[in-house]
C-alpha cells in the first residue's frame, strides 16, 4: 500500500518569498532597462537587488486583515465621538484650530505620499522594495481618508474647514507643505526613498504625529487621538522601510555614499522647514500644553536621531549639514512663526490670538534667557493694541524663500535680532533664501527651483484673482480678492480669534451642555 505525505505546511519566511519574490520575472520581449528607466539616472548603482531585506515580512492577505480590524477600531471611536457631541469636551474652541491646520497641510501630503510611494514601487526593479512602496502606498491613502473621516464632524459645526483641498494649491503658507512633496515627488525614486522614506518618515515623522495626537489627548479630542494612534502603528513599518533604503544604497556600493549624503542633507532641511508649522502649534496653538517645541526636538531629534546618525557613521554618513543649526534655532523658531501668522491674521484660514500671560508665564519656563527677552515685549505690545481696538495686521506682502518658500521670517544664527538672508545669481536673475540650507539646495540644483510657484509673486502679477475680477475697477481690492480666490469666508474663516464665531459658538453650546435653560 503507498501513501501520500501530507504537504509540509509553508513557513512564514517561505510563504512571503513564495508570494512576494516568488512573483517577480525577467522581462523577454522588452530589456529590463526599458521597463524600469529611472532605475540607473540617479548615478546609484545596485549589484543585487536580492540583497534587499524585508523587515516586516507581511504578505497581502494579512495586511487586509490586519488593517480591517484597524479600521473596525477606529471608525467606532469615531462614531461614538460626533453622537456625542464630543467636540464639546475639548478643552477650549482654540485648539480647533489646530485642526484646521493639520487638515490644511499635513492630510494633503499624506494623499501625495501616497501617490509617490505607488509611483517608485513601479520604478523600482527590485522586488522586495515594490512591495514594500505598494503596501505603504496603500498605507498613505489610508491615512489621508480616516484623517478626512475624523475632522468632517468638525466641518458642520465651526469654520475654515470647508475648502481645505482648493486652498492647499492657492493658500501662501501651504506652498510650504507642497512644494516639499512637489520637490520629492519629481525626483527621481532613490531620492524620494531618501526624501519620505528616510528623512521624513525616519528622522522627522516623530516630531509631527506623536506631539501632535498627544496634543489632541491632552484636549479633549478623542477622534484626532484615535486616527492618529492608528495611523502610528503604520509609521513604524514605514520608518523601517525608510532605513532599510538607505542601509541597501550604501552597502550596493561605496560610490553610492555621496549621492546618498547630499540627498540626507538636503531633506533633513526641507523636512526641519516644513516643522515650522508644528513647532507653532505646540507651543501656542494647544490650550492645555504637552510640551514644549524645545522639549518635542530634544527627545525626538537630538537624542532618536542622533542615536540613528551614530548608527549610520559606520557607512561613512554624518549628520545633515544644518543640523546644528536646527538644534541651536529649537529657543526662537514657534515665536518668530507664530508672530507671523498673528501679522497675517487676514489671509489665514484659522484664528490667531495674544497669547494670554499665563501662556507667556508657560514660554518664560520652557525657554529661559530667550523668550522673556525677544519676543514677550512683543506679545505684550500687540495685546496693548488690541485692547484699545487697534489689532496689529500686517498689510504688506513679504519676501519668501525661493526653496522653502517660507516668508523670511528667520534670524541669522546666533543673532535672533537680525533677519537671515541669503541670495544666489541665476542665469542673470538673482533669487532669494531664508538661510545657507536653503541656498545650498538651490545652488546644487537651480534650474528646479527656478521654476518654483512663489504665492506672492503670484500675487503681484495678478494670477491670483477670479476670472471676473477687474483690477482696473475704481473700489477693487486686491487683498479682497485673494482671499475671495483662496475661498475664504472674509470676516470669518480669516478673523481674530477674539470674537470669531468659533469662539461664541462653542462659548454658547458648552453653556447648554451645563444649564436647565
Amino acid at each position: 500500500m503507498t501513501t501520500t505525505a501530507a504537504p509540509k505546511k509553508l513557513g512564514l519566511k517561505e510563504r512571503y518569498a513564495l508570494m512576494t519574490r516568488g512573483l517577480d520575472w525577467q522581462t523577454t520581449y522588452q530589456p529590463m532597462e526599458k521597463v524600469f528607466p529611472y532605475a540607473t539616472y540617479e548615478g546609484i548603482k545596485v549589484h543585487d537587488w536580492n540583497a534587499w531585506e524585508d523587515p516586516f515580512r507581511l504578505t497581502m492577505d494579512a495586511y487586509w486583515k490586519y488593517q480591517a480590524e484597524k479600521e473596525q477600531k477606529l471608525y467606532a471611536i469615531m462614531d461614538a465621538f460626533a453622537q456625542n457631541n464630543g467636540h464639546l469636551g475639548l478643552t477650549d474652541a482654540r485648539y480647533i484650530n489646530s485642526l484646521k491646520l493639520f487638515l490644511t497641510g499635513v492630510s494633503p501630503l499624506e494623499y501625495m505620499a501616497h501617490r509617490g510611494f505607488a509611483h517608485v514601487g513601479r520604478s523600482l526593479p527590485g522586488v522586495g522594495a515594490r512591495v514594500a512602496c505598494q503596501m505603504q502606498s496603500l498605507d498613505e491613502l489610508r491615512h489621508v481618508q480616516t484623517q478626512i473621516h475624523s475632522m468632517s464632524n468638525y466641518n458642520k459645526l465651526y469654520d475654515g474647514f470647508h475648502a481645505w483641498r482648493h486652498m492647499h494649491d492657492r493658500v501662501w503658507y501651504l506652498s510650504v507643505p507642497k512644494s516639499f512633496f512637489d520637490d520629492a515627488i519629481t525626483a527621481g525614486p532613490f531620492e524620494f526613498m531618501i526624501a519620505i522614506g528616510f528623512s521624513f518618515e525616519y528622522v522627522l515623522t516623530n516630531l509631527l504625529f506623536v506631539p501632535f495626537i498627544s496634543g489632541a489627548a491632552y484636549n479633549g479630542d478623542m477622534g484626532a487621538m484615535a486616527f492618529g494612534f492608528s495611523a502610528q502603528s503604520d509609521e513604524s513599518r514605514h520608518m523601517t522601510l525608510g532605513l532599510e533604503a538607505i542601509k541597501f544604497m550604501l552597502e550596493q556600493d561605496p560610490d553610492n555614499l555621496p549621492i546618498v549624503q547630499h540627498w540626507i542633507d538636503k531633506w533633513f532641511w526641507r523636512g526641519y522647514r516644513v516643522l515650522t508649522l508644528v513647532a507653532m502649534m505646540l507651543d501656542f496653538m494647544l490650550p492645555k500644553k504637552v510640551m514644549s517645541w524645545k522639549e518635542a526636538w530634544e527627545i525626538y531629534a537630538e537624542e532618536n536621531g542622533g542615536a540613528l546618525f551614530n548608527d549610520l557613521a559606520r557607512y561613512g554618513v554624518r549628520p545633515p549639514l544644518g543640523w546644528q543649526q536646527a538644534c541651536d534655532d529649537k529657543v526662537h523658531l514657534s515665536s518668530q512663526a507664530w508672530s507671523t501668522f498673528y501679522q497675517y491674521q487676514a489671509a489665514a484660514p484659522f484664528h490667531t490670538w495674544v497669547p494670554s500671560p499665563e501662556d507667556m508665564d508657560w514660554m518664560a519656563q520652557k525657554y529661559p534667557g530667550t523668550f522673556d527677552q525677544y519676543y514677550r515685549p512683543r506679545f505684550e505690545h500687540w495685546a496693548e493694541r488690541e485692547a484699545a481696538g487697534d489689532r496689529y495686521n500686517n498689510g504688506t506682502l513679504p519676501m519668501l524663500c525661493q526653496v522653502c518658500q517660507i516668508p523670511m521670517l528667520f534670524t541669522e544664527p546666533g543673532d535672533p535680532t537680525r533677519i537671515c538672508y541669503r541670495d544666489s545669481v541665476y542665469d542673470g536673475e538673482r533669487y532669494h533664501f531664508c538661510s545657507d540650507g536653503c541656498k545650498n539646495i538651490f545652488d546644487h540644483e537651480p534650474e528646479k527651483y527656478v521654476q518654483a510657484w512663489l504665492p506672492v509673486h503670484q500675487i503681484y502679477q495678478g494670477n491670483c484673482f477670479r476670472p471676473e475680477a477687474d483690477p482696473t475697477a475704481a473700489d477693487f481690492n486686491p487683498l479682497l480678492e485673494v482671499i475671495t480666490w483662496y475661498q475664504m469666508n472674509v470676516g470669518v474663516d480669516n478673523a481674530p480669534y477674539e470674537g470669531s464665531e468659533d469662539q461664541r459658538h462653542f462659548r454658547a453650546w458648552r453653556q447648554m451642555t451645563t444649564s436647565n435653560a
